[in-house]
C-alpha cells in the first residue's frame, strides 16, 4: 500500500508517525510525509523519513491512502483519505462538524463513534470505524522510558511531585495571561516541579515571558520539545484551560486542574478563580468523584491502550479498498474545492 501521512500543523507529526513505525513494522508498505512548509518550515524527522514540501510531489506518488490529523486534506489526491483526529476535544467546536473531505472517520471511542455514526446517516458519503488514537501506540510502547529521568528531576529539584503545565493557544480561551502568580505560588508552597510545555500556535510574547519565568526560578522548567507526550508521562497532574491534552492526561489516569473550561461538563477539577489553584491541587490527588470521572473518560473516550490503533487504522483502510477500490480522488463542491486549492496550492 502507498501510505500518505499529511501534515499540516506541528501537532500532526506525533499523532501520525506510529503509522510510519506499524508500516515499518508489517513490511511492503511505501510512505510518503507531505509536511507544510509554511506551518513546520523545520520538520523534525527530517533525516528519519521520506518526506516532501512539494504537494505536486505528494500527488505524484498517487498513494493508496491519505492519513490526515486535521480538517482538510486536498480532494485532487488519490487515495482513500482518513480523518484521524488531533485530539479528544468533544467541546471544541469543530469537532463533528462535516467537511466532506474524507472517506472515513476513525474514531477514537465509543463516544465519538455514536455521534459520527448519526452524521454519517445524515451525509451518507463516508464511513465510520472505530480503531483507537494513534497516539496511544506512542504511549504504550513509551510509557515507562522516563520515569529516571523523571526520579533525576524529583531528586535534582528536591520536589515531590512533578506538575506540567499545558494550556492552549487560543487568546481566547487560553489562562497564559492570568495565571503566572498562581503557577509560582504552588511551586513555592507544595514543593512541586513545573513543567511548561506551551502549544507550537503560542504568541511569541508569552512564550518569551514564560521562558523568562522558569529562567528565573530554580522549581521550573521551560520544555522545548515539540511533543507533549513525554512530559504528561513524567508529570503527575496538569494545568490547562481548554486544550485537548486535558484527554490525554485523563486516559493515563493522571487528575487535571483547569482555568475557565469552555466544557460545558468537565470530567476534571475546573477553578474560575486563579487564587484557587492550590488548594484545587490538594483535592485532586483526594477526589473519589473526580477519579470515577476518570474512569468514565477512559471507558467511553478512548479504551484502546493495547498499542494496535495504528494496524486496526491499516488494517480499516485495506479492508476499504477492497470493497471500493482506491479514489482517484474526492468529490466536493466548489466552495470546498476552492478552500482546498487556497490552502495548499494547485498541481499539474
Amino acid at each position: 500500500m502507498k501510505i500518505l501521512l499529511f501534515c499540516e500543523n506541528k501537532y500532526a507529526v506525533d499523532i501520525v508517525r506510529p503509522l510510519q513505525a506499524e508500516a515499518d513494522r508489517q513490511g511492503g508498505h511505501e510512505v510518503l510525509w507531505y509536511v507544510h512548509q509554511k506551518k513546520i518550515p523545520v520538520f523534525p524527522l527530517k533525516d528519519e523519513v521520506r518526506w516532501t514540501h512539494s504537494m505536486q510531489e505528494a500527488y505524484d506518488f498517487h498513494p493508496d491512502a491519505v492519513f490526515a490529523p486535521g480538517n482538510i486534506v486536498p480532494y485532487y489526491l488519490s487515495g482513500v483519505k482518513c480523518s484521524i483526529f488531533h485530539g479528544y476535544a468533544a467541546e471544541k467546536r469543530d469537532q463533528f462538524h462535516i467537511r466532506n473531505y474524507f472517506d472515513i472517520y476513525m474514531t477514537q471511542g465509543r463516544y465519538f463513534t455514536e455521534e459520527f455514526l448519526k452524521l454519517q446517516k445524515k451525509y451518507r458519503d463516508f464511513e465510520v470505524l472505530e480503531t483507537g488514537w494513534t497516539r496511544q501506540d506512542w504511549i504504550a510502547s513509551h510509557r515507562h522510558d522516563f520515569d529516571q529521568e523523571r526520579e533525576e528531576l524529583l531528586k535534582r529539584h528536591q520536589c515531590e511531585r512533578i506538575v506540567l503545565y499545558a494550556p492552549t493557544f487560543s487568546p481566547r480561551l487560553t489562562s497564559l495571561p492570568k495565571i503566572k502568580e498562581a503557577l509560582v505560588k504552588l511551586v513555592d508552597e507544595k514543593r512541586v516541579l513545573l513543567l511548561i510545555k506551551l502549544h507550537p500556535l503560542t504568541r511569541q510574547e508569552w512564550v518569551e515571558e514564560y521562558r523568562q519565568l522558569a529562567a528565573s526560578h530554580q522549581n521550573i522548567v521551560f520544555e522545548d520539545d515539540f511533543a507533549v507526550s513525554k512530559y504528561m508521562l513524567m508529570a503527575d497532574a496538569m494545568v490547562s484551560d481548554t486544550s485537548s491534552t486535558i484527554y490525554e492526561m485523563l486516559l493515563l489516569d493522571k487528575p487535571v486542574i483547569t482555568v475557565d473550561t469552555v466544557s460545558q461538563d468537565p470530567y476534571w477539577k475546573d477553578i474560575h478563580d486563579v487564587g484557587l489553584l492550590t488548594a484545587a491541587y490538594d483535592e485532586v490527588f483526594n477526589s473519589q468523584m473526580l477519579t470515577e470521572k476518570r474512569q468514565w473518560i477512559i471507558a467511553n473516550y478512548d479504551p484502546y491502550t493495547d498499542g494496535h490503533c495504528a494496524e486496526r487504522m491499516l488494517q480499516g483502510v485495506a479492508e476499504y479498498i477492497k470493497r471500493h477500490g482506491v479514489p482517484a480522488k474526492r468529490k466536493l463542491n466548489l466552495w470546498r474545492k476552492y478552500v482546498s486549492i487556497k490552502t495548499f496550492g494547485r498541481v499539474k
